[in-house]
């Protein structure tokens, strides 16, 4: 396994995930906020769904 790339991949995941609460902090609460509302069902599809994604981008990557 090469630890470079996937230090690479955390270091640009926390880059990107810092970005919504960095440039716009109140917008990215009240999103969080309805996203806390939601039913474990509409959490678990949205989750699925981003990992099919990320999935589907790595794959492409490759």
């Amino acid at each position: 396994m090469d630890w470079t790339v996937l230090l690479q991949a955390l270091g640009l995941l926390l880059v990107l995930e810092g970005l919504g609460p960095f440039l716009s902090p109140g917008r990215w609460r009240a999103a969080m906020a309805r996203l806390a509302q939601l039913g474990d069902q509409p959490l678990r599809l949205f989750a699925l769904a981003s990992m099919l994604c990320g999935l589907l981008l790595l794959w492409c990557a490759h």
